[in-house]
């Protein structure tokens, strides 16, 4: 089984402003103006012919050795070749995706836990991230892992440092820091060292999760202007906690705070410091939450963030498919039950095709009967309950279902926004979910 990971194709000019981010470890910077917007994903090409020979004997592994036969993510770069090619260096360079910004090629991804692990990633995916620009991780213990493999690109900590020992660290690392509590601006106030931090200060405008109140805000950036060692650059972000209900008034009344909170605090006119507020539903559906910067989540696997809808409604192509094999097809008659507690029981005699993909590889194990499943192009029901390794799917009357046919979970031709609706969850926490023990491939 595998999954591609890859980049949707824009399909319309307004999708230049928004929708050409890459994988979620990297950042975003949106130019409004798109005659100036600029970006290369040439380079990425390169990167999928260089392993392309690998993926193919991959493949046959599989095929010859079925008992070995597991899930494997492979992340497809789908290269984009929609963008001018202005700002940037020589395209063999360039990074996976780029959107430009009106100051300079930055970028910064969403704060959900969509991100590729530094930790299962393996040479060749490292190396495919070196040629980012800019990367964003949450956790410091991610971006040491990062520079570990070679990567000098400016790495932002999106949750931040927590004692003097971590800061230290993101100093000799050249790490950007998030501040969104006191004890880090206390850090930043005991430290000497001549290495300076860009920040970015977190206003909390109503997610009440990370982030100063707008009654703290002014405060907290008077501490960060004063600090001994100065910051290198100032910034500003929020997150947005309903920006996939379009019709609800959260969203506005976020950015209404933001602005205002900026606006007492003289952040205006040439003061005013680049700014981060849409996520991926922000970006997509709220024109005034793309700030200068965006940090897309859910949209870099081409998955819409709005309920009831999806790739296809905002000109994305899914990026991740999720792939396996057939490791057997069985015969069952009428009336006898497949897999754990009889929970499915056969009306009619049938074929069963057994899958090589489970709960341990992070399927969840709630999917009900009659989630489907791509085989050959053809969508077949799932039946009887998800163990920890397989799946099985009925394919009566497709004789071409044999053992090693390809199966797809979700992925083109099957939305994974469909398959979320089968397991009554959200199509974020199945990308999310793909386990450790699910080799991640770069093709």
């Amino acid at each position: 089984m595998k999954t591609h990971l890859g980049h949707y194709e824009i399909v319309s000019e307004l999708a230049v402003d928004a929708r050409a981010e890459a994988c979620d470890v990297v950042a975003v910077h949106v130019d409004r103006d798109r005659d100036t917007v600029t970006g290369v994903l040439d380079a990425m090409d390169v990167l999928v012919r260089r392993h392309e020979h690998g993926h193919l004997a991959a493949r046959g592994d599989r095929g010859t050795a079925l008992h070995e036969v597991r899930l494997a993510v492979v992340v497809v770069v789908q290269v984009v070749r929609r963008l001018a090619l202005e700002a940037l260096p020589d395209a063999d360079d360039a990074p996976a995706a780029v959107v430009v910004d009106r100051r300079r090629l930055t970028r910064l991804p969403d704060e959900r836990d969509d991100r590729v692990a530094p930790g299962r990633m393996g040479v060749h995916e490292m190396r495919a991230v070196a040629v980012l620009p800019r990367l964003a991780v949450a956790r410091l213990e991610e971006g040491i892992a990062l520079r570990s493999a070679g990567v000098q690109a400016p790495i932002v900590l999106l949750e931040g440092i927590f004692n003097a020992e971590q800061l230290a660290e993101a100093a000799h690392h050249r790490f950007e820091l998030v501040v969104h509590d006191p004890l880090q601006i206390k850090l930043l106030e005991s430290h000497r060292d001549a290495r300076r931090f860009v920040t970015w200060i977190k206003m909390d405008t109503g997610m009440n999760r990370l982030g100063f109140r707008p009654e703290a805000f002014g405060p907290a950036l008077a501490r960060l202007r004063a600090l001994t060692v100065p910051v290198l650059e100032l910034r500003v972000m929020t997150h947005l906690a309903c920006a996939d209900e379009r019709t609800g008034p959260m969203t506005n009344e976020q950015i209404d705070r933001f602005e205002s909170t900026l606006a007492a605090a003289g952040l205006v006119g040439a003061q005013r410091p680049a700014t981060s507020i849409g996520n991926s539903a922000g970006t997509l559906g709220w024109p005034r939450a793309q700030g200068d910067w965006v940090r897309p989540g859910l949209a870099l696997y081409g998955v819409s963030p709005f309920g009831g809808e999806t790739a296809g409604n905002h000109g994305l192509k899914p990026a991740m498919t999720l792939e396996t094999t057939v490791l057997t097809v069985r015969e069952v008659k009428r009336g006898e039950t497949v897999g754990y507690a009889g929970a499915w029981r056969a009306e009619r005699d049938c074929s069963i095709a057994i899958l090589a993909a489970g709960y341990g590889d992070g399927l969840p194990r709630h999917l009900e009967n009659g989630t489907p499943v791509l085989i050959g192009g053809s969508r077949h029901p799932l039946v009887g309950r998800v163990s920890m390794d397989m799946i099985a799917v009925d394919v009566t009357g497709v004789p071409k279902v044999v053992t090693g046919s390809k199966a797809i979970i979700w992925g083109e031709g099957l939305p994974v926004e469909e398959v979320a609706i089968h397991a009554d969850t959200i199509p974020y926490e199945l990308l999310c979910g793909v386990s450790q023990r699910v080799p991640l491939e770069l093709k």
